[in-house]
């Protein structure tokens, strides 16, 4: 994961937890930033509370269509993001986590995962996703020793060697398109009959021998010694299971919101999204949030960033009413 340096000015700020923040963020992907940003620019006494800065963008390669950019990484986009939050003095807890949000009296105590008390009018909560795992024989047994969660991250480390992806969306033909460049063959193991990903993505990994599909086929245990050796899968259908020799299991089929430290507190949807309308508030006045953790439908990076410049705006109006 990519590390930024952040101002002597920014980085000797500390956390005042008898205080009462403006604003507290919580997260600081796209979403979170740009409401670090607009929030600031406000003149509020924010904090931005966070495990990193860049989210799942720092997972993504080839970024093509956010304005302003015909091209870039996920790691390079974050950096202009994390250099704008930069020119103002926000303190910033990084590698935390918010673990509870209580209410008295029109204020907000966060607990973190490193037991600081936060005290805040409002929140703004843009925390994003995390990858849904496959829960199978095998899989957290070999995490980081053949299966990942991140071609991005970890593509490089199979080189002309054989894996398998898992799924058929976006992430997954993303996986693949990272991992034409390197891998020796490709798997595509999709639960489903065909690829739901966008067929400008399906283009491009077209034409290509390295490349075999398994539709209607479902993981069913992954094995081997000190690393992956194998995959095992299983077609309900065809009533038939297939062994594949493989050193890499790339898993990509979907993510789940990280909602976990606010269930019960404000209303989710069926998905565990936060439920929030066209201001971004949510069901608890105060609270407020953005980005892929919403039932925001398009889940986009340009989007994130755009809820969460509405986010600060309308907790900023919210304050001003207090």
């Amino acid at each position: 994961m990519v590390e930024f340096i952040l101002p002597e000015e920014v980085a000797s700020i500390t956390v005042d937890e008898k205080k009462i923040y403006d604003i507290v963020i919580v997260g600081a992907g796209p979403a979170g930033t740009t409401a670090t940003v607009y929030s600031a620019r406000k003149k509020l006494n924010i904090l931005l509370i966070s495990k990193d800065i860049g989210g799942q963008v720092l997972w993504t390669s080839d970024i093509e269509n956010y304005m302003g950019f015909h091209y870039i990484t996920g790691m390079e986009l974050m950096k202009k993001f994390k250099e704008q939050v930069s020119q103002f003095p926000v303190p910033i807890l990084l590698n935390e986590e918010v673990k509870s949000i209580v209410s008295d009296k029109n204020i907000f105590t966060l607990l973190t995962s490193e037991n600081k008390k936060i005290n805040t009018k409002t929140v703004i909560i843009a925390t994003g996703k995390y990858s849904m795992p496959l829960n199978v024989l095998g899989e957290k047994e070999f995490i980081g020793r053949g299966i990942s969660y991140c071609a991005t991250c970890d593509a490089p480390l199979f080189k002309n060697m054989d894996v398998a992806v898992i799924g058929g969306g976006n992430s997954a033909i993303t996986a693949v398109n990272d991992l034409l460049k390197i891998a020796n063959k490709i798997y595509i193991v999709n639960i489903l009959p065909s690829l739901q990903a966008d067929p400008v993505l399906i283009e491009k990994i077209k034409g290509t021998e390295k490349i075999e599909m398994f539709f209607g086929y479902q993981v069913k245990e992954i094995k081997g010694k000190n690393s992956v050796e194998e995959i095992c899968i299983y077609s309900q259908k065809k009533q038939e299971e297939k062994i594949l020799k493989v050193k890499g299991i790339f898993i990509e089929i979907g993510l789940i919101p990280n909602t976990e430290f606010i269930n019960g507190f404000i209303m989710l949807n069926k998905k565990k999204e936060i439920l929030i309308d066209c201001d971004c508030r949510t069901s608890v006045p105060g609270i407020f949030a953005a980005g892929d953790v919403t039932s925001v439908t398009e889940k986009q990076i340009i989007v994130a960033a755009g809820e969460g410049a509405k986010a600060a705006l309308s907790a900023y109006k919210y304050l001003l009413q207090l």
